[in-house]
């Protein structure tokens, strides 16, 4: 939003330097983005009137031009095709800092002899003033221009470009920031006095509006003038257009636009006389039904998208663009004027399905209140008026399906005090509500008031944004500093569980890069089809939970895990590349909780692929399997200071026998093991795949909890060897948990599994290293016999295990 500070100086007096202004605005919450300066370098330019022109005696196409300054006559050598006798132009003496046309760099103008004639100074186009890239023709000002005067002080302004947040659309008018800039310099605010007489007949014998979807239009408004007559517009409207980066048009359009930028409120003028049926109708568009913007294109409309129509076709499009078939044009003399209120999700949908965009829509996307349309609408009429009209007809047509009665926010100076740390009484609170507009009356007590929001303040809900409001006023550099009450949290089990699951997440972030793994982030919506696929049997034992409003048959549903999205990565990333892929995800699950919201569990899912080790001349090519993502989980596990166990997994997307479950302190935390053939070939994956599952909330319980320091023995260790013989149904788990029952056992691992013919049918020989420390002391041989005897006859009497032969 461009704002030119001698149009805000209509409305409030500003005492503060450009650059100071631009900082209290910004750290008052709209930020000023860049200044820019008009006519810093004008310094030997000025004010001038064409009093004589004739020919050039050595050139048909140049003329010269005697240029009235007030204090002297000056003759000039002139090209330019619109200058012409009586015109006010812009004059530069020798000496003066101008932009070369045709290079475009800063020159310093010189007395130059043109054709043989000295001229001793310059008429100027807008490209040598900065102004624009027009050079062709010069620069014609208002007849009012007065004579001799520097064009400095005339045409120079300084712009400020503001960076208008979603949430403050009524700061995209001048009104408004003037509102704010009064509000911070305590300074007065200076509103437009708006009055006409209406000598016309009552515009209830002209028009009727019908609204026939008051949800997507809750008010209408519009007034009728006459005898009106399309010129340009005056030079000071042309030149605060220009100011906002508008191209000025003629007076009826230029009036609208001006209106638009001074309150906010979009605005448009019909051709009365094109309107048939002598009706406004707001609806919706039907099917098939087409419309010619006034930029010449043709749109074909669906019902999305809101109307405005009179008795047989549509004649705008709602909130974005005009019809061609009812533009205003040089033969208009009656003109319907327009100021409405629009939902925003229509005019949002509608600028996305035509394309279009304009000031208008930009206004309404962003949410205007209802309240607004009516002062805009008297303001323009009065402009009308003075500046192309006649007449006006007697009465505003005011349509208001949609009115609400103001909302009273109780606001007490302890809230202010408590949120802020400001201590502030009532009277303080109330002086800064009132400069921004709020209406506050008085509540039961002395230290509290009830406030209602301004038309133009649709953002304001509750007691907290009243805080913020008189916070920014007053400066957020006078909240007050203090120590924290309490220390900060030392140990991670002090932390918020918030803060907790992000250090884990974060945590995780980094082991999993380290263990050859990429992290993929992968949208919360799945399509059905998907979600079925990680069943073998294509069933689904938690059905998800359906969109109301999917954007897309593949977004229709919640996802009830990771897998589907990390499986189809997966794939996708097979076509490409042939080397082992390694992906994982941390992300949010949703399951449903019958009518309750659902339950939001965050997860961590990852799958490995392909093979073991890089294509090598030196090494076969063995592909990954269950013990290398059993691996990945121990050695993740082990980095956070957890120790994992397993034992057999049902999960249905692994293979039977080819899965397990992770147990962390007797609690199941996930899955590891290799993805079911029937899921694999349902997402077209190839090779052998293995996925890993955990829940972060379980995981979280674990860690937390307060750890032990175990420091490390001085004394050697004692590494022994047995080779157990034992049935086949007995899983090496069992084994390991009675010996490492055995305080004076600190390592055991598995270097061999054996099945032969040495060994008995229905047997297996487990062969385990087993490596034996104290703490405190030397061992000896006879103390570890000892312990391993006693270890043997357990395994002995518990699974029935002998030391083979």
């Amino acid at each position: 939003m461009k704002v030119s500070l001698k149009w805000l100086e209509d409305y409030v007096d500003i005492k503060l330097a450009p650059e100071e202004l631009a900082e209290r605005l910004t750290i008052a919450g709209l930020e000023v983005g860049n200044i820019q300066t008009i006519g810093s370098t004008w310094d030997n330019v000025v004010i001038g009137e064409v009093i004589a022109l004739n020919p050039h005696p050595n050139a048909e196409r140049l003329k010269l031009a005697t240029v009235n300054l007030g204090t002297e006559q000056v003759t000039t050598v002139c090209g330019a095709p619109n200058i012409s006798l009586g015109q006010r132009v812009t004059f530069a003496h020798i000496g003066a800092r101008l932009i070369d046309a045709h290079t475009g760099e800063t020159i310093l103008l010189k007395s130059a002899k043109i054709r043989g004639i000295v001229s001793e100074g310059m008429v100027c186009s807008e490209k040598e003033l900065g102004l624009s890239d027009n050079h062709e023709e010069i620069l014609v000002l208002p007849p009012e221009a007065p004579i001799g005067a520097a064009l400095g002080d005339y045409l120079g302004d300084v712009i400020f470009d503001l960076d208008v947040t979603p949430n403050r659309p009524d700061c995209l008018s001048i009104i408004s920031i003037a509102r704010e800039i009064a509000a911070l310099t305590g300074e007065p605010l200076r509103l437009p006095s708006i009055h006409w007489k209406e000598l016309g007949e009552s515009i209830d014998s002209f028009v009727s509006v019908d609204i026939a979807d008051p949800d997507a239009c809750p008010r209408y408004c519009a007034s009728l003038i006459t005898g009106i007559k399309i010129v340009s517009s005056p030079g000071w409207l042309q030149q605060r257009l220009n100011s906002c980066g508008m191209r000025p048009i003629n007076n009826v359009v230029d009036v609208t636009n001006y209106v638009m930028l001074e309150y906010g409120q979009p605005l448009h003028a019909f051709d009365y006389h094109k309107l048939k049926g002598r009706q406004i109708i707001v609806r919706r568009a039907g099917n098939g039904e087409t419309i010619t913007t006034i930029d010449g294109t043709k749109h074909a409309l669906t019902p999305d998208i809101l109307v405005i129509a009179d008795k047989e076709e549509a004649v705008a499009v709602a909130g974005i663009m005009g019809g061609l078939d009812s533009e205003v044009t040089d033969k208009t003399d009656t003109i319907l004027l327009e100021s409405a209120n629009f939902n925003q999700a229509t005019i949002r949908r509608g600028c996305s399905h035509l394309q279009l965009q304009s000031e208008a829509s930009i206004r309404f996307d962003k949410g205007l209140n209802s309240e607004l349309p009516l002062l805009p609408l008297k303001r323009a009429t009065q402009l009308l008026l003075e500046l192309a009209g006649d007449r006006a007809a007697r009465g505003i047509i005011d349509v208001y399906p949609g009115k609400s009665e103001p909302k009273l926010i109780l606001l007490t100076a302890r809230e202010v005090k408590r949120l802020t740390g400001l201590k502030l009484n009532i009277d303080e609170i109330r002086k800064v509500l009132e400069a921004l507009g709020f209406e506050c009356q008085e509540g039961d007590s002395g230290s509290q008031i009830s406030v209602s929001a301004p038309y133009w303040r649709g953002d304001i809900k509750c007691s907290a944004d009243l805080v913020e409001e008189v916070v920014r006023i007053i400066g957020y550099e006078k909240i007050p500093i203090t120590r924290l009450g309490s220390p900060l949290p030392q140990q991670e089990s002090q932390l918020s569980p918030v803060a907790q699951q992000s250090n884990i997440k974060e945590k995780l972030r980094n082991i999993l890069p380290g263990l050859g793994f990429q992290e993929i982030l992968t949208y919360s919506l799945v399509s059905l089809e998907k979600l079925q696929k990680l069943s073998p049997k294509l069933e689904l034992k938690i059905p998800p939970l359906k969109v109301a409003n999917p954007m897309t048959r593949e977004q229709e549903f919640l996802r009830t895990s990771l897998r589907a999205g990390l499986l189809s990565t997966l794939a996708h990333n097979q076509k490409f590349e042939q080397a082992g892929i390694r992906l994982f995800e941390i992300g949010k699950v949703f399951l449903p909780r019958g009518k309750d919201l659902p339950e939001e569990k965050e997860m961590l899912c990852a799958v490995l692929s392909s093979s073991r080790l890089e294509l090598s001349w030196h090494t076969d090519k063995e592909m990954l399997d269950f013990f290398d993502a059993k691996a990945v989980v121990e050695n993740l596990l082990n980095q956070l200071g957890l120790k994992a166990s397993f034992n057999i997994g049902d999960d249905e997307i692994l293979l039977p026998g080819r899965g397990a479950n992770i147990i962390v302190e007797d609690d199941k935390v996930g899955i590891v093991g290799d993805v079911h053939p029937r899921v694999m070939q349902a997402f077209e994956l190839s090779n052998n795949i293995c996925l890993i599952e955990i829940d972060l909330k379980k995981l979280l319980t674990r860690l937390t909890r307060t750890k032990e320091y175990h420091p490390i023995s001085r004394f050697p260790a004692v590494t022994r060897d047995i080779a157990l013989v034992i049935d086949e149904q007995v899983n090496y788990r069992s084994v390991e948990n009675i010996i490492q029952s055995f305080p004076l056992v600190t390592q055991i691992t598995l270097f061999d599994l054996y099945r032969g013919k040495q060994i008995p049918e229905g047997k297996k020989s487990f062969a385990i290293r087993i490596i034996y420390q104290s703490p405190s002391h030397t061992l000896t041989d006879e103390e570890v016999d000892r312990t391993q005897e006693q270890m043997l006859n357990r395994l002995y009497q518990e699974l029935g295990a002998t030391l083979r032969d």
